[in-house]
């Protein structure tokens, strides 16, 4: 079914789809005039949920940044759409014409469909490096625990110069006070590798305290699809490749943890939750920062550093370890 869209709403089947367009100011989205015009909406009738969304980009700016949010009350209240279910010219996107945003309604939703669903495009210029990223961590199968964090960013760090990166560890309520703080503010969360699930341990209690999976074998590098650093930030971010890791441990002639610490990244001793049973081990003595590289089906390549030492090395996967996230820039 196809709808050619203004200012007013549209039905599809149980969909009434309303398309806003305005520029947004925040503390992670910069305005700068520009316009999406020529929108079209096929909702599929295979029974996926789908959406596609058609429209064109223009502007003066090179590029924008593109999000959606979603309402089921009629426009009363919006509520983001997750990248993990957006497909297409969604996040930094080039001006052009015909571009194309697919949305897993179903998926993201719930099959929560009804006639007063509304959907709200968002543009915005280009998030700048430098700039705070406030993210609201809701509860689930990502986030262990509902809280709003604030990001700080850096770039221009040695080895890899052109990318954007946060400065605390996903999951972290701040920045680490110290190479060996063994807070659990500043360690932030934990992951094994290419898992969604990030686990927040308090030295007693790990949330969720679902089954620790204590083995993963598979000949998987860390996918998208289950990425933090992208489901959390948003388009273009993502978790650092093995050479991105090496080529800052080699150009920033890391030696020991004192480098990593006083680099811009403010890379500290965070520890890391053991595969046996998920509990910690380690804050305030080592740091392990997963990579989304695997070295085989049950190992990932993860830097590691502590007081006499810092290179990349092989680790299994069941372990669970900090992340820190960047984008090309």
């Amino acid at each position: 079914m196809r709808l050619s869209l203004g200012y007013k709403n549209y039905f599809v089947n149980t969909y009434s789809l309303l398309l806003v367009f305005f520029i947004v100011i925040d503390l992670n989205v910069f305005s700068q005039t520009g316009s999406i015009m020529n929108i079209q909406v096929y909702q599929r009738t295979d029974g996926s949920g789908n959406v596609d969304i058609f429209y064109d980009l223009v502007g003066p700016g090179s590029s924008y940044f593109i999000s959606m949010e979603v309402s089921f009350n009629n426009g009363n209240t919006f509520t983001a759409v997750s990248p993990a279910f957006l497909t297409g010219n969604v996040g930094l996107v080039t001006s052009g014409n015909n571009m194309h945003i697919l949305w897993n309604g179903k998926g993201s939703n719930n099959n929560i469909y009804n006639v007063q669903t509304k959907i709200k495009l968002i543009i915005g210029t280009c998030v700048q490096c430098d700039q705070p990223i406030t993210v609201n961590h809701v509860a689930g199968n990502i986030d262990p625990v509902n809280k709003t964090v604030t990001y700080g960013t850096v770039t221009n760090i040695p080895g890899e110069p052109s990318k954007c990166w946060i400065t605390s560890n996903l999951g972290a309520d701040r920045q680490a006070l110290a190479v060996d703080d063994a807070t659990e503010a500043s360690a932030g969360w934990h992951w094994q590798f290419n898992r969604r699930q990030g686990y927040k341990h308090d030295g007693i209690i790990r949330t969720p305290t679902t089954i620790w999976i204590t083995a993963i074998n598979e000949n998987l590098d860390w996918h998208s699809a289950n990425d933090p650093c992208f489901l959390e930030l948003g388009n273009g971010w993502r978790i650092p490749s093995t050479s991105e890791w090496e080529n800052v441990n080699m150009s920033g002639n890391w030696t020991d943890w004192n480098d990593p610490w006083n680099s811009g990244l403010k890379l500290h001793a965070a520890g890391y939750l053991d595969y046996s049973n998920g509990s910690p081990y380690y804050r305030g003595s080592y740091g392990y920062y997963w990579s989304s590289t695997q070295c085989n089906s049950g190992y990932g390549w993860a830097l590691h550093f502590f007081s006499n030492a810092s290179n990349v090395y092989d680790n299994g996967k069941a372990y669970g370890f900090s992340l820190r996230c960047l984008r090309d820039y």
